[in-house]
């Protein structure tokens, strides 16, 4: 009897140690708890109802019914509801037929539980979700990413907090001591059969491969894995507040890097700036794995040209010194043409590429400059419009005897490819008096002797 009563109090020590360690909660938290109905979920929902006066939590459970095994998963449901009953706390059912979600199951049903969990703590204002994963758990998903090719990132595993609001108190416990304390207390739990299905390489590597490894190799293997990923959340900790990340600009939907800046830095250093340039347009890392960033690496050592590269959900791009990442797609989203008839005074900024311009008559006391950007108004007698640049397009800048295809003077001043196709460009009757960068043609340029400037202030979006 003094062994069962020391066994209880050193689980809800070990699970308060955690609580702890990682400051899951905060006083007066409103606590989802998510009930599978499972042994690891059942323990969570009794340590946290007995724990739950240390911090003053108030206690709600959620389940999800995936509908993927018929009457044993309404059995779940009620056998959930039940236990919610008898602790007295309120109970939240979302069913959702799972099996009819195109794609991926596993993937679905993770992404069903997401969307139960976001929508629950908008509605019943729960603070934060907490789940059953225990550091077997945590063992299976690291080396599940293992022998997928993960990286440090991935390694990280079970994240015991995340931005999303969602804590593990668990995680440092092993799937055999929730059972036996489960056993001890003579609290019941339901078992999903699909747990053992081999078809899910989850399971495999539960009931065969790791199994196989503490016989043959290491009995502790489980503990050595969770060491594992909590070395590399701590690495992957310093990352995130010692990353450049000023290196990465952000335009409209896209990130651009300089290839000389980056390649400063070191290898390191630029895989890990390339996987959060990724995740800044994708919004997360699901699917990219280490040959999609080498892939991108190889795009920023190259010493000239362009290249161009697909990974998943995103289009890494290389023209001239610039690296761009962006959406799928992204180069068809806006149409390329434009033309704008301007009426001076006018400010506004151009489709596209997002430069600012504003264009202005001078008085007379300040007529003359030498600035780039003015234009001789006599002599623009006509329409005035703003347009994208069009391949054939040339003029004869000031610098110049002749005139120069605009494509050339991109290729001079290394404009990546993707900026060209929005290049503003100013014309009279379709003759270009003005391109953004190059200045003025030489005939428009104003002089002394002119008497109605127009100037033109262009500024660039980053």
């Amino acid at each position: 009897m003094l062994l069962e009563v020391y066994n209880r109090y050193i689980l809800l020590d070990q699970i308060a140690g955690t609580i702890f360690r990682y400051n899951m909660f905060t006083a007066g938290d409103r606590v989802g708890v998510a009930v599978s109905g499972g042994a690891d979920s059942v323990c969570l929902l009794q340590a946290l109802h007995e724990l739950a006066p240390r911090w003053d939590l108030r206690l709600e459970v959620l389940h999800l019914n995936h509908r993927l095994r018929g009457a044993a998963s309404d059995e779940d449901a009620a056998f959930v509801e039940r236990l919610a009953a008898k602790l007295d706390l309120p109970f939240h059912l979302r069913p959702v037929d799972v099996g009819e979600i195109p794609g991926n199951l596993e993937q679905a049903a993770r992404n069903a539980r997401r969307e139960f969990f976001r929508e629950a703590m908008g509605a019943f204002g729960i603070t934060k979700i907490a789940t059953g994963h225990t550091r077997s758990d945590q063992a299976e998903t690291v080396l599940f990413r293992l022998l997928r090719g993960a990286g440090n990132a991935g390694l990280a595993g079970v994240l015991p907090v995340t931005s999303e609001g969602l804590v593990r108190p668990l995680l440092d416990v092993p799937r055999s001591q929730v059972e036996a304390w489960l056993g001890e207390r003579g609290i019941g739990w339901r078992e999903d059969a699909s747990n053992a299905d081999e078809r899910f390489s989850r399971n495999r590597i539960r009931h065969e491969l790791l199994p196989k490894l503490r016989a043959e190799w290491n009995p502790s293997i489980d503990a050595m894995l969770a060491q594992l990923s909590q070395l590399a959340r701590e690495d992957e900790a310093y990352w995130r507040t010692s990353l450049p990340e000023h290196l990465l600009l952000r335009r409209d939907r896209t990130v651009l890097l300089n290839v000389d800046a980056v390649r400063a830095y070191p290898v390191a250093v630029v895989r890990r700036l390339l996987r959060r340039a990724i995740e800044l347009v994708r919004g997360d890392l699901h699917q990219i794995e280490f040959q999609h960033i080498d892939g991108a690496l190889g795009l920023v050592n190259e010493q000239e040209g362009h290249g161009r590269l697909q990974v998943p959900g995103a289009d890494v791009f290389r023209s001239m010194d610039w690296l761009r990442i962006a959406p799928q797609g992204y180069d068809n989203l806006t149409e390329r043409n434009f033309r704008i008839p301007l009426q001076i005074p006018v400010t506004l900024v151009t489709p596209g590429l997002g430069v600012s311009i504003c264009i202005e008559r001078m008085t007379a006391d300040s007529r003359y400059t030498d600035r780039e950007c003015d234009l001789d108004g006599d002599k623009l007698t006509g329409q005035l419009d703003l347009r994208n640049w069009r391949p054939g397009d040339q003029y004869q800048r000031i610098v110049g005897r002749d005139a120069e295809k605009v494509k050339f003077l991109f290729q001079e001043a290394r404009v990546p490819l993707w900026d060209r196709r929005f290049w503003p460009i100013i014309t009279l009757n379709d003759e270009i008096v003005w391109a953004w960068q190059f200045g003025p043609a030489a005939e428009f340029r104003s002089g002394s002797e002119s008497s109605n400037v127009l100037r033109i202030k262009p500024v660039a979006p980053f």
